[in-house]
C-alpha cells in the first residue's frame, strides 16, 4: 500500500502547541494534508495517554483510529477529505538532559510502540524518574542510553529514534550540547539504534556528507504544535499498513518499501545557518569562522547552525547514497505557496479561501505538490501550475534561516510579474 506518515507532532499538553491539535483535529487536517499516519505525541503524558485510551480504538496491528462517533466534521468547508481514514501510531518525545564526560548533555528522543499497554508501562519507569505532568515532552535528568535501555525492557517491539539530529540546542549532535556520533551517545545499545530524524534544517543530501551515518536510515516529520503544520515534513511508505511493516521498511531503507522523504528545502529551517538573530546577523560557516564565531555587531556569540555543525563531522564533497535509497522531494508548504502569489500574509483569509478551494479541486495537499499533473493544475490556475514546476525542479530563491529564525523559501522573483499567468483558482 502506498502512504504518507508524519511521525512527530505535538498535543495540547506540550508547551507552545495549539488547543485544535486535539485527536480530531489533528485527524482533520491530515485528511486534509493527504497523510495517512500521524504520530499520536505525548503518550507519556498521563492526560494525553488517557485521551488516547478514551477517543482511538486497535485498527490495524499497531495503528488506532478514532472511536466511531469521535470523528469531526472535516477541517475545511467543503472537502470531501474524510479524518476517518487516518490512523494514529503512539509517539513521544523526551528531552534527556544529564552530564557525560564532564559536558551538560540535552538531548531529544522520539520513542515509538506497538500499544496502550507497553506505552503505560514505558511511563511507569519514567514517572519514577522524573515530572512528565508539568509539559507533554518530558524534561528528565535521564541518559539518552539509559532511556533506550528501559525501552527495550518495557516494549520490546519499541523504536528510539534521535530527533531533529542537528539543532543546536537539542539534540544529538547539536553544536551547543551533542555528542559527535551515535555510538558515544548511546553506547553499548548504539546498535539498537537504525534511524534518525534529519529536522527542519538538514536534507538528506547534507547528512550523506558524513560516512559514519551510512548505516542509518534518515526520517523527516513536521514536529508540529499545529495541526494546520502537519506534513511540513514526512515520509512515503509503499510497505504493508500496520505499524511492524513501516519500522521494517525504514530499517531495510530501500525505495522498494520505503519510498522517500517529503522535506523542507532545508535553508526555510530557522537553524540551518549562523547568526544572531537580535542583530539580524546571518552567516555562512566560513564567515563565522573568520570571525571565530563572534557576532559582529554586538560582540556576543553567535548560535552556529546546523550546516555548520554538520560539515565539521563531514568527510564527503559530495554526498553519496546507498543503492535504492528513499527519494527526496524538496517542497513549499501550499499556503505559502498561495501566499507569496496573492502578495499577503500566509494568515490572511484569502490564502484561507483560495487553499479551500485548491484542496476542493485536487483533493490534498500532496496530491496537488507530489502528484498531479502539471497540465491539470495549469489548466486550473496558470501561476499555481508554474510554481509547482519550479517547486519540482527545485529551482526556487532562499534566504536562510538562522539563530531561531524562519527562512524565507520564494518561488517567484521580486518583481516578477504574475497577472500574465492568470488568477490563483479563481477570482
Amino acid at each position: 500500500m502506498n502512504y504518507i506518515a508524519d511521525l512527530h507532532i505535538h498535543s495540547p499538553h506540550s508547551r507552545a502547541t495549539s488547543k485544535a491539535s486535539s485527536l480530531a483535529g489533528l485527524a482533520g487536517w491530515a485528511a486534509v494534508k493527504g497523510i495517512n499516519v500521524v504520530g499520536s505525541g505525548d503518550f507519556t503524558h498521563p492526560a494525553w495517554i488517557n485521551s488516547l485510551k478514551e477517543e482511538l480504538e486497535p485498527a490495524e496491528p499497531g495503528f488506532l483510529r478514532l472511536k466511531q462517533g469521535r470523528v469531526a466534521p472535516g477541517a475545511l468547508p467543503d472537502v470531501a477529505a474524510s479524518p476517518a481514514d487516518v490512523r494514529f501510531l503512539l509517539s513521544a518525545e523526551v528531552s534527556c538532559i544529564y552530564k557525560r564526560a564532564g559536558k551538560v548533555r540535552k538531548v531529544h528522543n522520539l520513542l515509538y510502540v506497538p500499544d496502550v499497554a507497553s506505552a503505560e508501562r514505558v511511563n511507569s519507569r519514567l514517572a519514577a524518574i522524573g515530572n512528565v505532568v508539568s509539559d507533554g515532552r518530558p524534561i528528565l535528568g535521564l541518559d539518552s542510553r539509559d532511556l533506550l535501555e528501559i525501552l527495550l525492557e518495557e516494549a520490546p517491539d519499541g523504536v528510539l529514534v534521535p530527533a531533529h539530529i542537528w539543532t543546536p540546542w537539542f539534540s544529538i549532535f547539536g553544536s551547543k550540547s551533542g555528542f559527535d556520533s551515535v555510538e558515544e551517545c548511546f553506547g553499548d545499545l548504539a546498535h539498537h539504534v537504525f534511524a534518525l530524524e534529519t529536522g527542519l534544517s538538514s536534507d538528506p543530501a547534507m547528512n550523506r556528507l558524513i560516512s559514519r551515518l551510512d548505516r542509518f536510515s534518515l526520517i523527516s516529520n513536521s514536529d508540529c504544535h499545529s495541526p494546520q503544520k502537519l506534513g511540513r515534513e514526512a515520509n512515503l511508505f509503499t510497505t504493508g499498513f500496520d505499524y511492524f511493516s513501516l519500522w521494517q521498511a525504514v530499517r531495510e531503507n530501500s525505495r522498494k518499501t520505503f519510498a522517500a522523504t517529503i522535506e523542507f528545502f532545508p535553508e526555510e529551517g530557522k537553524y540551518h545557518a549562523d547568526g544572531h538573530r537580535e542583530c539580524k546577523v546571518c552567516l555562512e560557516p566560513h564567515e563565522s569562522r573568520r570571525a571565530n564565531g563572534i557576532c559582529p555587531v554586538c560582540g556576543r556569540g553567535l548560535t552556529i547552525g546546523v550546516q555548520h555543525r554538520l560539515l565539521e563531522l563531514a568527510d564527503r564533497k559530495l554526498p553519496l547514497y546507498g543503492d535504492n535509497a528513499p527519494a527526496v522531494f524538496s517542497l513549499i508548504p501550499l499556503p505559502e505557496i498561495v501566499a507569496e502569489i496573492l502578495g499577503v500574509g500566509v494568515a490572511s483569509k484569502k490564502v484561507a479561501e483560495r487553499y479551500c478551494r485548491i484542496i476542493a479541486r485536487f483533493g490534498s495537499e500532496f496530491e496537488l505538490l507530489l502528484n498531479a499533473e502539471l497540465p491539470e493544475i495549469s489548466q486550473f490556475s496558470p501561476v499555481l501550475g508554474e510554481a509547482v514546476d519550479r517547486i519540482r525542479s527545485g529551482r526556487v530563491i532562499r534566504k536562510p534561516g538562522y539563530d531561531g529564525e524562519f527562512g524565507v523559501i520564494k518561488v517567484f522573483a521580486e518583481g516578477e510579474p504574475l497577472e500574465h499567468m492568470g488568477a490563483l483558482g479563481g477570482k
